[in-house]
């Protein structure tokens, strides 16, 4: 699994140990082991808070090999290979449903706990998520390395 070795790759030259990067992610040394051998996958939430500690994208622990060049093109659509662009394999699903976010402790969008909202488009490091205010719908961007956990909804906004 390459993504266990943009882990381990991206560990090292934070000069971190397995155990010290367990006690960021608040997981064991032994997940951490298993993310980097491949034989566990990080939830969506652990590969943003990874991706936040180790200071790489979440596209580099996805899709290594893959330079930014490559992934955006033609206003950020499409890769100049024609694939259709995806930050992330996991995030990448959420794009025009209904979710309701969860932020870290630390995170500045708490006007979108609890709303249900809809992430309408990835740049970057940044999402663009629409949200009802009233009759308004309300648009902002928010910084993916803030967001701990999403949920899918069934009924719209």
């Amino acid at each position: 699994m390459q993504t266990g070795n943009q882990i381990a790759e991206a560990r090292r030259r934070k000069n971190l140990t397995q155990e010290q990067l367990a006690q960021l992610m608040q997981v064991t040394r032994q997940t951490v082991s298993r993310w980097e051998a491949g034989m566990a996958y990080p939830e969506m939430e652990k590969i943003v808070r990874l991706a936040d500690i180790l200071e790489v994208s979440c596209d580099d622990l996805l899709r290594p090999g893959v330079s930014c060049d490559q992934r955006v093109f033609a206003e950020g659509r499409v890769s100049s290979e024609g694939e259709p662009r995806l930050v992330t394999r996991l995030l990448a699903q959420a794009r025009n449903k209904p979710v309701r976010l969860q932020f870290f402790d630390d995170a500045e969008d708490t006007d979108l706990y609890g709303k249900t909202c809809v992430i309408t488009d990835f740049d970057g490091a940044w999402a663009r998520v629409e949200y009802r205010s009233g009759k308004k719908i309300q648009c902002r961007l928010v910084l993916l390395s803030s967001i701990c956990a999403l949920t899918f909804e069934k009924g719209g906004q």
